[in-house]
């Protein structure tokens, strides 16, 4: 019986690992691609749109834009040419849910520092008040890197039409005067397409993980 069982213990060994190697292959194509959603506004609640986009359903993507980042340089979309990035909303001196966002953010900036495909940006809610010189201090404080993280201020209205309008990310118009500074605590992630691939609670450690998952599908794309 012995000399049975030595004679074929090759041949069981090699139908083994055959069967192994037919299994994975098996469950690799029939295991579906992760693959992200392409959000459009009408998927989006709507006290976070601009009236005029809720019905939009198809081809949404971020508009152009021209900022000033925590240096004095000029920020537009050629900046972001060809990455994915995170996109948030924050002013420098909010004590709630601003900190927690910008220790995320620096999460984010510190996982991904060697990866040149994805970038950051977070705009000031409050531009009349984040000026150059105090985005420059709130970076210092906190350890930004400038070339991976731009902290924008600029025209209030741009920053606002761009919160409604293409990040979807905020529930006030910013036409209650200087200080209206409702916003959400979403991270917003853009694709190479300047298409919405992902909302994210910046306040959520678990959520980061999850988006940190998420840049990870979007790459392979």
């Amino acid at each position: 019986m012995l000399r049975f069982f030595a004679k074929y213990k090759f041949f069981a060994v090699f139908l083994f690992v055959l069967s192994a190697i037919i299994i994975t292959i098996i469950y690799n194509v029939l295991k579906p691609e992760e693959r992200l959603p392409v959000y459009q506004p009408n998927m989006v609640s709507t006290e976070l749109v601009d009236s005029t986009m809720q019905e939009v359903r198809k081809y949404h993507t971020i508009a152009d834009f021209k900022l000033v980042n925590q240096n004095g340089d000029t920020i537009t979309q050629e900046f972001y040419r060809d990455k994915i990035y995170v996109a948030d909303f924050f002013f420098t001196t909010c004590q709630t849910i601003c900190p927690i966002m910008t220790d995320h953010m620096l999460k984010i900036q510190e996982k991904l520092k060697d990866d040149p495909n994805v970038l950051l940006l977070s705009h000031s809610v409050i531009p009349v008040a984040d000026s150059v010189p105090q985005l420059k201090k709130y970076a210092l404080e906190k350890g930004v890197n400038d070339e991976k993280w731009n902290l924008v201020t600029g025209d209030k209205k741009q920053i606002y039409d761009l919160a409604r309008k293409s990040y979807l990310a905020a529930k006030s118009q910013g036409d209650a005067g200087p200080f209206d500074m409702i916003h959400t605590e979403n991270f917003v992630l853009v694709d190479r397409q300047k298409r919405i691939r992902g909302f994210y609670d910046g306040t959520d450690p678990d959520a980061i993980e999850d988006l940190l998952h998420d840049i990870q599908i979007l790459e392979k794309e």
